[in-house]
């Protein structure tokens, strides 16, 4: 993290509730930020690191009241159909297949029948891909319009709703994956056990979150994209995860710090936020069909420049997402 960043003042602070990861109530400011991305609110946040175990944290907690502030309308789907919306589908289905390797390994090696189960499922565009490959594939995600659109666009059987209240009947899913999910709930341990309760006795569970411990994260500090204020609510490292996982029931098979879709976007995103095309279409930026087309050729192109670094990163496990295939631990 950058010295102009890090605040860390000496006082201690309680926060509501504490830590996910160890319970404790003591945390230490580290920088203060707001929403740099999607703009949907001046309020200052303060990003504290647990007193105890390290792991970092958003204060103040935004309330159920605060989802509809913080989230705008097409968060992570999108129903456009526009030419330059085409291209982008066409990026996001190539870029996609690092998730789907990745899955695919983890189901060859389970060996169990059921579906996958995708958590913030979004639009689909992953599970419509799933069940092209042949398997059975069931979407939940918290926005009925986005469940919606998987059905529509993707032909993927979609439900609106939590996860802990859905209609999913226990030890039946052969794996359940959670793509940048965990980050943005307040009970990160519920939804692991949650998963837990759900997998069948060998199936497996694939979770991805926005890795603390990343050089992107110590370089560019609170404009690291990973933190995300106000809709991040923990910033988690490998460790934190894999211990909440070991909690839940789960033993670790294998982590993966590249993500073709994810790293070198989100160091472009970081460094241009106000060239993120989604950032862009939410904000409902004004601009010229030749401005667009011109802000979306920039933006990749520096996607593009930013792979060199992201997988230097990458391979000394500092890489700014990890995730992790992890599976039932033997009774």
């Amino acid at each position: 993290m950058t010295s102009t960043d890090k605040i860390d003042t000496p006082e201690r602070t309680t926060s509501r509730g504490g830590c996910v990861a160890c319970g404790s109530t003591e945390s230490r400011v580290r920088f203060s930020t707001t929403d740099r991305l999607y703009r949907t609110t001046d309020q200052p946040f303060h990003i504290v690191a647990c007193g105890q175990c390290g792991l970092l944290r958003l204060a103040p907690q935004p309330g159920p009241g605060d989802f509809d502030r913080y989230y705008p309308a097409n968060y992570w789907f999108d129903n456009s159909q526009n030419t330059v919306d085409s291209l982008e589908q066409l990026y996001r289905r190539l870029v996609l297949r690092d998730h789907l390797r990745f899955v695919t390994h983890a189901l060859r090696h389970a060996r169990e029948s059921g579906p996958v189960l995708d958590v913030g499922c979004g639009g689909g565009l992953f599970l419509g891909m799933m069940r092209q490959r042949g398997f059975q594939v069931l979407g939940l995600d918290i926005s009925s319009d986005a469940a919606r659109l998987a059905w529509k666009q993707q032909s993927v059987p979609a439900v609106a709703g939590d996860l802990s209240a859905s209609p999913i009947a226990p030890g039946s899913c052969a794996a359940v994956t959670m793509f940048h999910v965990l980050e943005h709930v307040s009970e990160p341990q519920h939804y692991m056990e949650q998963a837990h309760s759900l997998l069948r006795p060998n199936g497996r569970f694939v979770v991805q979150v926005p890795n603390a411990a990343c050089w992107q994260f110590a370089l560019l500090g609170r404009a690291w994209n990973g933190v995300d204020a106000p809709r991040h609510l923990h910033l988690f490292r490998a460790v934190d995860v894999e211990k909440m996982l070991q909690r839940s029931g789960f033993e670790v098979v294998r982590r993966k710090y590249f993500s073709l879709r994810d790293n070198p976007a989100g160091l472009a995103t970081s460094l241009a936020p106000s060239l993120d095309p989604m950032s862009r279409r939410i904000r409902h930026v004004r601009e010229t069909g030749w401005m667009r087309l011109l802000k979306t050729f920039a933006y990749f192109a520096l996607v593009v420049a930013a792979i060199p670094f992201t997988l230097l990163e990458s391979a000394f496990r500092a890489g700014s997402t990890v995730m992790i295939e992890a599976r039932k631990r033997p009774a």
